[in-house]
């Protein structure tokens, strides 16, 4: 197997890259948007609700963001 970024062989430790650079490289551009998958464009921010979803409201939280 080859690393997807350089061709070189990969190492069993970041594989299915050859390096941690290669995978921080991936990882880069996943986060910056470099790799999309093909469709219609996703619904609009603003009309997902992310408190809720099929069974209701999310259930409160502390301040320090763990449930009460």
């Amino acid at each position: 197997m080859s690393c997807p970024i350089c061709h070189a062989p990969t190492e069993e430790r970041w594989r299915p890259f050859c390096s941690r650079r290669c995978a921080d490289l991936d990882l880069h551009r996943w986060l910056r948007g470099g790799y999309a998958i093909a469709g219609e464009p996703a619904e609009a921010a603003a009309e997902i609700r992310p408190d809720e979803d099929d069974e209701g409201p999310a259930p409160p939280r502390a301040s320090d963001g763990h449930l009460r």
